[in-house]
């Protein structure tokens, strides 16, 4: 598990982009988890402010598409 600082302007989900290359809900979810009190800045983050990454993939397992023919 790594930290990282935000920065100012930030918000979750650009936040795990920038640094996981992904904000789908699982690591949203994770990272969550890790920081209970996070919520309590609101949707955009203070500058300078640690939060704990999840060690995720970097890519999320794609879901084979669904046909009606299949």
């Amino acid at each position: 598990m790594r930290k990282v600082r935000s920065i100012a302007g930030d918000s979750v989900n650009l936040l795990l982009y920038r640094e996981l290359g992904r904000s789908d809900d699982a690591a949203e979810d994770a990272l969550w988890r890790l920081n209970p009190g996070l919520a309590e800045h609101g949707p955009v983050l203070p500058a300078g402010l640690w939060v704990k990454l999840p060690e995720l993939e970097t890519r999320p397992v794609l879901a084979t598409p669904v046909s009606a023919w299949d």
